[in-house]
């Protein structure tokens, strides 16, 4: 099932051989023959030729780790769930015999870990998630198009984030991945709370990634709130339709592994309707 994520078809993934895709960053125990002398000599930077190969998927799990994310009940935090949402897809894919990567970024990439395959790699992943922490301003649209400049061969996106930005920068960034190629899909974090705003004394709010503070009474706000809660949902999911790519608004109070299953479920069933 985890393989129809986007079905098992030839695809131009990374390998070892066959043709030049990319260029990145040499990590402890990459292939010193794929190391690129030239660059080397140039900016007296370390980097590794890659190269495309025939296999099932290649798929980029991207998380915002931004102070937002921290939201939420003490061990129901959005960041929580994300790092569920993000263990749990790993482990699946990394056992089908699929390469994931891991990028976590704040106001800019607090880590990168490029695809690979083996449980090694798998373990390296769950230490990296285990030991995240959200912080700073949110850095989700520049991480966004930085990403998708940067990995020029198709692949499969996740990400999983509030979308607390500008949600017209958002969507030129849907436009921009879609336009590399990539398939992507966003896991769309929300506590209950941010929905309903189920409060019934006036209360102070704070922005925890600009610490602004605002003092307001929910009964009054209430009725205006959800309506521009409601016109910011239904825009992003509108921009994740017109680019084909799969939005699932999750409610941190929702079983993950529901949220995973129904996932699973609909990209087999999308994947059977290409064939």
């Amino acid at each position: 099932m985890v393989g129809n994520i986007v079905g098992h078809h030839k695809s131009p993934f990374r390998g070892s051989s066959v043709e030049f895709a990319e260029y990145r960053k040499y990590v402890a125990g990459d292939d010193l023959r794929l190391l690129d002398w030239r660059v080397l000599a140039r900016t007296d930077r370390y980097y590794i030729r890659e190269f495309e190969a025939d296999t099932n998927l290649r798929c980029y799990v991207v998380i915002d780790c931004s102070k937002s994310m921290a939201f939420g009940e003490k061990g129901a935090r959005k960041f929580d769930y994300a790092r569920k949402i993000a263990a749990t897809l790993s482990y699946m894919l990394v056992h089908q015999g699929d390469a994931v990567g891991l990028e976590i970024f704040d106001d800019g990439v607090a880590m990168d870990i490029p695809p690979r395959r083996n449980p090694l790699h798998l373990r390296y992943i769950f230490d990296t998630l285990a030991g995240a922490e959200p912080r700073g301003e949110t850095g989700l649209v520049a991480e966004l198009h930085q990403f998708a400049e940067r990995i020029r061969q198709r692949a499969m996106v996740i990400i999983i984030s509030d979308c607390f930005c500008d949600v017209d920068e958002l969507l030129n960034c849907f436009e921009h991945l879609h336009f590399q190629k990539h398939d992507f899909a966003l896991f769309h974090l929300l506590d209950p709370l941010e929905l309903d705003l189920d409060l019934d004394r006036p209360i102070r709010f704070q922005d925890m990634e600009s610490n602004d503070v605002l003092l307001a009474e929910p009964e009054i706000i209430r009725e205006q709130y959800l309506e521009a809660v409601q016109e910011y949902l239904v825009k992003i999911h509108e921009g994740c339709n017109k680019h084909n790519a799969d939005y699932r608004r999750v409610v941190t109070d929702q079983p993950y592994d529901q949220i995973i299953a129904d996932f699973l479920i609909e990209r087999e069933q999308l994947a059977k309707g290409r064939g």
